[in-house]
């Protein structure tokens, strides 16, 4: 094969290396995909929404909210990661694709640190106990005398594999010695719906989705998974203080790009995202839904994703839990 001279070699390079920041000055030209790996009316189906309205005039380009559920938000979060790095597809998502999936699932046809870039953590969410009223429990305490009583009759939903609420079940499992079983749902809706139908006994879900339908008396909160009393929450009791202090969990929600997405759009979506969640509007709304805005630059996510591979993939270990 014919060598190219060097001159010529280098000066390639350099017209392609040019492309990018050409691209990323241009940026945006036409409608941007938010994909959003759970159903409509999840929480981060809700929070994407919000944020969408907002980046649309921000970027001066619609902002297009796609639900891709599936697979505990593995299949939309993959979707995220094979996009082309262009910056018109990103993802908002969850613990469990974005981090935890990578020690839970045997094989995951993506890695959440090697095919997604971080853009920035965006909220976080107590995680709520609820329960079925016609369970006839009052607090946490008669929950676990009732399960202790009935090992393995009583069930428990989540949002998916990997996901919090799936964990932090496990974690309660393990530390009140229950026998509980565990079925995964699509998103908390769903959840919630299996509870109102008496189809599951009770599940961690985010208060979005959930405080509704405790306020019309069709489901029952007993606790919240802070560490302490949670600002959106302060009249529901932590489980750290009725005695499960290793029992603290948060609902958090990213955005991502694909990797190698170029550094100047995934910098300048982060910081239209940070200015975006200081605005008061966007504060009350998501105050509203139990959330608490955040906003980071792209390394506040990575170290996130990191700490909680690490922190869940010990829980993973001491509880067996898996994704089956």
């Amino acid at each position: 094969m014919k060598r190219l001279p060097v001159a010529v070699a280098i000066g390639l390079l350099a017209a392609g290396a040019a492309i990018l920041p050409a691209a990323a000055a241009d940026w945006p030209s036409r409608p941007i995909h938010l994909i959003v790996p759970f159903p409509a009316g999840s929480s981060p189906d809700l929070i994407a929404r919000i944020l969408a309205d907002k980046l649309a005039p921000a970027l001066g380009q619609p902002v297009i909210v796609e639900n891709r559920p599936g697979a505990g938000g593995n299949l939309g979060t993959g979707m995220v990661a094979r996009a082309a790095p262009d910056g018109y597809t990103f993802g908002l998502s969850i613990p469990g694709p974005l981090a935890v999936n990578a020690v839970l699932y045997k094989k995951l046809d993506y890695d959440p640190f090697r095919d997604l870039a971080p853009v920035s953590l965006v909220a976080a969410s107590p995680n709520l106990l609820v329960v079925d009223p016609k369970l006839n429990v009052d607090s946490v305490k008669d929950l676990v005398a009732l399960a202790k009583s009935q090992p393995g009759r009583l069930n428990y939903g989540s949002v998916g594999n990997g996901s919090a609420s799936h964990l932090t079940m496990e974690l309660f499992k393990e530390a009140a010695g229950l026998d509980i079983v565990h079925v995964p749902y699509p998103g908390s809706p769903q959840v919630n719906t299996a509870i109102l139908n008496a189809q599951i006994s009770a599940g961690f879900v985010v208060p979005a989705t959930a405080m509704p339908l405790v306020h019309a008396g069709r489901l029952k909160a007993l606790a919240v998974t802070t560490s302490v009393r949670s600002i959106v929450l302060p009249e529901y009791p932590t489980l750290a203080e009725l005695g499960y202090p290793q029992i603290v969990s948060t609902a958090w929600q990213g955005v991502v790009a694909p990797a190698r997405t170029p550094k100047p759009i995934v910098d300048r979506l982060s910081r239209e995202l940070v200015a975006i969640l200081r605005g008061e509007d966007v504060r009350e709304k998501m105050l509203r839904l139990y959330f608490q805005p955040i906003g980071t630059a792209p390394q506040g996510l990575a170290n996130l994703m990191r700490s909680e591979v690490e922190r869940w993939g010990k829980v993973i270990r001491k509880t067996g839990a898996t994704a089956d």
